[in-house]
């Protein structure tokens, strides 16, 4: 449902900051005809006066656009109209309890680094004197400094879309401000949802719209950008196979210190369990431990910088001059080469970093990055300085730093939160996992899957059992394959580094074309962060014939599907748009579409966003009768995290109005849930499309009311103008009703549920004509809706042309057809019974 503090954008101005949501003039391009060729000039004329656009001039027209929401400003939580959460006032014992909740959701995974970070370091370059150990401790501080703080913490966090984090949540601000989506449904109108734009910050206005021109016109930058996309979250799911492995292992790892005899196949066979365990319980959510595991975050935390402190006064706290960088020079001029493989083991210290941000739904980001700040970063790195410190005597314990360094009387509850730190981190990485999937699938890029929320609170805990189970035993197989910490760090450093790369690469671009800051200041963080982590990978890359390498066929097995579902769908749509009726054809069979209208509503679902769909000519020709009332209901995805109910649907008429025939887009966003089940979203459904048809007659109402009233028309030479509370003023492009006088829509009389005919001989005044259409016409949907209410679904299926290149066919014919076949259908989640529906497949030839 709604936000009840959710107003719209149209309302905003003259309250708040003005700086916050302040107007700015743009270039507004105008709406392609294909999209409204479907309507003639009487349905035009019928939109309400906010939906009004300059749809015929085919110019570029520099227009004053509504105040438009800023990301910063949204997260700061002072936007009117923004999609709002629950954490405003918040109060000492809530902030703390947000503090617990924050480091068990968003930090478990960075948190847990210091239990093999330094391990994997000196497998791979060997302790020879002190030297070494300083200079490894200053490479893992600056890396710390720089990827997770500098980088995450102070920037990326930022580029947050509407509270929402991850590789689909950067694609969506960059959908929203430049059209690079490829599938083809893209609408004017989804850019009045209220949480759709960002403010500019910065004049940099003219660079940003020449960016956004070269984006919009060429294709094939369109398809890097997908293609990044899709290469980062597949190395999300990567991550989601690879951090369970990596972080139940090495904490069961510690057994080896505390009892001598065990062996590695006993680990092994206990990670196993372990992570069989973590798995089952992963369907119960994030919310129902939530309070568990923000303490034992917290207790972990605490010991990592109790234990660092304690091995700083006891062996050697010279180890601090590792915060000079100079140390790192002296390190790789001692080891070279080694020393440049250990780079794969010092990135484990930023693991985490990317699901930092990917988990980055309900906490604002300014909580995330006090609690980073203030608790994490220091605990971490006194957490390293006291591993180093103990290392600098014990040079042979270099291989097991972490369980090594802690104090014989706290080995066993260090152990202990340790494994719960490990399972917590896990947890985390998997939820940040489901919902990429989520946005992705929404987003058109990934098969639709079944979806539980386990959360009645929180939207964004979820849960996808088929992924649950796959991402485990792929797990176990990774364990029970690669048992060595060293094969499995830099299967884990791979995977975290496609995420990272990924991420500078869209941030970059967001920093471009949405923040429009100083290009210095962009090519500063693209040369610096990209270059660092090209030289990370560089490392990683090299030991990849170890056995890391099955991480990489993971992550181009998941870039495939998602690949091949997205090239499907773009070729389905396109030849639906292409197979559309014409309204020509429409006209021509009349308003009872040449078959008999039977009484009831047909709600005909389809993908198709414009037009009507070549479905409903399939069920016209194949059906003896057709509904009264009929429905085209297209459910769509914005590129936005939350759609308001208010501004849930979007209604339009298609013919003239005694076809009773309705076009309606059920918008939705990546994040919003769709648990209602058929009834309720009928009942929903219907009472917009009565507020569309009262809100349609009141206009009518208003422009006739209006004919005498000319001094602002004067003004604007004739044209109709909205001017919003703030002062901006909306040119509206589409003439008024009463500027046009339409006769030849007679008054709907088709069958015994409408009123009773008006005589035409006993003439009434315009009002009261007007006020009995209107209530004829409601009367009518409530008669037809007491019929009954019948879902048509159209199965539309694509085959590849017998002319088509071979690898086409074998893509569309085998591997789309048969994720088709078993992802979840769309008519799924509204719980329709059978018998109110009615199927026809389709076959388009692509």
């Amino acid at each position: 449902m709604a936000n009840p503090k959710t107003k719209s954008l149209h309302s905003l101005g003259g309250e708040g900051d003005p700086e916050s949501y302040e107007s700015r003039w743009v270039f507004q391009e105008d709406e392609d005809p294909s999209e409204i060729e479907d309507f003639d000039a009487a349905d035009l004329r019928h939109q309400p006066m906010f939906d009004s656009e300059d749809e015929d001039n085919g110019e570029h027209r520099l227009v004053r656009t509504g105040p438009r929401i800023d990301s910063f400003d949204v997260e700061a939580l002072e936007v009117p109209g923004a999609q709002r959460n629950d954490y405003e006032d918040v109060s000492v014992g809530k902030g703390i309890l947000l503090a617990f909740q924050t480091l068990g959701v968003v930090f478990g995974d960075v948190g847990t680094s210091p239990l093999y970070t330094f391990s994997v370091m000196f497998r791979k370059a060997p302790v020879n004197g002190n030297e070494d150990i300083l200079g490894a401790l200053s490479l893992v501080l600056y890396t710390l400094i720089l990827i997770p703080l500098l980088k995450y913490v102070l920037v990326v966090l930022w580029a947050n879309d509407d509270g929402e984090g991850g590789t689909f949540a950067l694609y969506s601000l960059i959908c929203r401000n430049a059209k690079v989506s490829l599938l083809p449904n893209q609408l004017r109108s989804d850019a009045r949802i209220s949480g759709f734009r960002l403010k500019v910050p910065s004049p940099e206005l003219e660079r940003s719209l020449k960016i956004k021109e070269r984006l919009e016109n060429s294709l094939t930058l369109k398809k890097i950008i997908l293609l990044l996309v899709l290469a980062g979250i597949s190395m999300v799911i990567a991550n989601g196979v690879v951090t369970p492995a990596m972080s139940v292992l090495s904490s069961v790892n510690g057994l080896k210190v505390g009892v001598d005899a065990i062996k590695q196949d006993e680990v092994v066979m206990i990670s196993v369990a372990c992570l069989i365990v973590l798995f089952s319980v992963q369907k119960y959510g994030t919310s129902k431990v939530g309070l568990v595991v923000g303490p034992a975050l917290f207790i972990w935390f605490c010991s990592l910088a109790g234990i660092g402190i304690y091995n700083l006064v006891k062996y050697d706290s010279s180890v601090l001059r590792a915060f000079n960088p100079i140390h790192i020079y002296y390190f790789f001029a001692r080891n070279s080469t080694k020393a440049w493989y250990s780079l794969g083991g010092c990135l484990l210290c930023a693991t985490g970093s990317e699901a930092m941000f990917a988990d980055l739904c309900y906490f604002p980001v300014r909580s995330v990055q006090l609690t980073f700040v203030f608790l994490v970063l220091p605990c971490l790195m006194l957490g390293y300085l006291g591993q180093a410190a103990y290392l600098m005597e014990n040079h042979a314990d270099a291989g097991n730093a972490f369980y090594s360094s802690v104090p014989s009387g706290a080995f066993w509850p260090t152990f202990l939160i340790a494994n719960i730190a490990a399972l917590i981190a896990s947890r985390a990485m998997t939820t940040a996992t489901f919902s990429c999937i989520k946005q992705s699938a929404a987003l058109g890029c990934f098969p639709r899957l079944k979806i539980v929320h386990t959360s009645r609170k929180f939207m964004g805990q979820i849960y996808i059992p088929v992924i649950n189970w796959f991402l485990l035993a792929v797990s176990l197989v990774f364990v029970c394959t690669i048992s060595s910490l060293d094969e499995i760090g830099n299967a884990y450093g791979i995977a975290e580094l496609g995420v990272m790369m990924m991420t500078t690469i869209l941030v970059t671009l967001v920093m471009l074309l949405i923040w429009q800051i100083h290009i210095i200041v962009v090519l500063i963080f693209a040369v610096v962060f990209l270059g660092l982590e090209l030289t990370f990978f560089s490392s990683v890359l090299w030991s990849v014939t170890d056995g890391s390498w099955i991480i990489l066929v993971f992550a181009v097995l998941m870039f495939f599907i998602m690949f091949v579902w997205n090239y499907g769908s773009k070729l389905k749509y396109e030849t639906e748009v292409k197979q559309k009726l014409s309204m020509d054809l429409m006209r021509e069979l009349g308003c009872n579409l040449g078959t008999i209208r039977a009484p009831g509503i047909g709600l005909l679902y389809n993908e198709l966003v414009k037009g009507i769909p070549g479905i409903f000519g399939h069920f016209l020709t194949t059906l003896p009768a057709i509904h009264s009332m009929i429905i085209l209901v297209s459910i769509k995805y914005v590129p936005v995290p939350m759609v308001p109910q208010s501004e849930r649907f979007l209604f339009r008429r298609v013919c003239q109005r005694s076809y009773h025939i309705f076009r309606c887009i059920a918008r939705y966003g990546y994040k919003d849930v769709r648990k209602e089940n058929h009834q309720t979203f009928e009942q929903l459904l219907m009472e917009s499309l009565e507020k569309f048809i009262r809100r349609e007659a009141q206009e009518r109402s208003l422009e006739s009311d209006g004919d005498d009233d000319s001094d602002s028309e004067d003004e604007y030479s004739g044209s109709r103008v909205l001017i919003a509370p703030n002062g901006s003023v909306y040119s509206l492009g589409v003439p008024l009703l009463a500027d046009f006088i339409d006769t030849n829509i007679p008054i709907p009389n088709l069958e015994a549920s409408t009123s009773e005919d008006a005589n035409p001989e006993s003439p009434k005044p315009p009002v009261l004509d007007a006020e009995q259409s209107l209530e004829r016409e409601l009367s009518f949907i409530r008669k037809a809706k007491e019929s009954g209410v019948v879902y048509l679904l159209g199965h539309g299926d694509i085959r590849a042309r017998k002319d088509s290149w071979f690898i086409k066919k074998l893509i569309i014919n085998y591997f789309y057809s048969f994720l088709r076949k078993n992802c979840r259908r769309g008519i799924t989640n509204l719980s329709v019974p059978h018998s109110h529906l009615m199927q026809v497949g389709m076959t388009y030839m692509v």
